[in-house]
């Protein structure tokens, strides 16, 4: 197949993508694309990307000549203060550690976020 494909050119690629019922599109002037997970920040200045459709998914392809990376910033709070939210709250750590980093450190806030849901 590969060699088929490799033949026949972006013609034959054309072909093959319409008979998978795949629509491929450039998407032009794009100026930045953020990919954020739990630790950092991946952010593509002027990447080239393409939209593939088929049926109701997408899938994108994106080159980049420009990347950066950049480490969020992770809140530490002390065990005290996990302890206390998980207390006053009657919540396992994690959900403690969430409220905390949802309410910037407030122990007060985080522990009626936890306990008026």
């Amino acid at each position: 197949m590969y060699n088929t494909m490799m033949r026949g050119g972006n013609r034959h690629l054309r072909r093959m993508m319409d008979k998978m019922g795949l629509d491929m599109n450039e998407i032009h002037n794009v100026k930045k694309v953020v990919i954020t997970t739990d630790k950092k920040e991946i952010i593509i200045n002027n990447p080239s990307v393409t939209e593939m459709k088929a049926k109701n998914n997408s899938i994108f392809q994106i080159v980049a000549t420009d990347l950066e990376e950049k480490e969020l910033e992770t809140p530490t709070f002390s065990s005290e203060d996990i302890m206390i939210v998980c207390q006053q709250a009657h919540v396992n750590e994690d959900k403690a550690i969430s409220a905390l980093t949802e309410s910037k450190g407030d122990l007060a806030q985080a522990i009626l976020l936890l306990t008026t849901k």
